[in-house]
């Protein structure tokens, strides 16, 4: 699955003239915001593994491109959070539309009890990988 959804990925950032980066950072302020922690530009930046200057240079270039813009975090006024701009979610519906037609389409026929059972076991994994990835780079 993981390496379906990087191909996938690779199509969306080749349509729309997206590097590698562009198109994680995309993804890492698009989960992060349904998690409710928004990402500042620097928190976006280690995760990335990106130096400040080559930060500034992503972001920049991602809100002339119309994909993210910044805003004022609304519990802290002082810091400044990443989001998706219209443009950006207009594409990424456009593109990934279909996508979840699909898969709607597919788990149709599966109970709320199967598909209750398949979060709790995605989000176990998705904690037990994120544990592990949160020591690596502890090393």
């Amino acid at each position: 699955m993981s390496a379906v959804s990087e191909e996938i990925g690779r199509a969306f950032g080749a349509q729309h003239a997206l590097g590698p980066n562009d198109f994680r950072a995309l993804l890492l302020i698009m989960v992060a915001d349904v998690e409710g922690r928004p990402l500042t530009a620097g928190e976006l930046g280690t995760q990335l593994g990106l130096s400040s200057a080559a930060m500034t240079y992503l972001v920049e270039r991602m809100i002339d491109s119309g994909h993210i813009r910044r805003e004022k975090d609304a519990s802290d006024r002082r810091k400044v959070i990443l989001r998706y701009d219209e443009h950006g979610m207009a594409v990424a519906r456009e593109f990934f539309g279909p996508l979840g037609a699909r898969t709607s389409s597919a788990l149709a026929g599966v109970s709320d009890t199967d598909l209750d059972a398949a979060h709790r076991v995605f989000a176990l994994l998705i904690d037990a990988m994120r544990t592990h990835y949160e020591e690596l780079r502890l090393d």
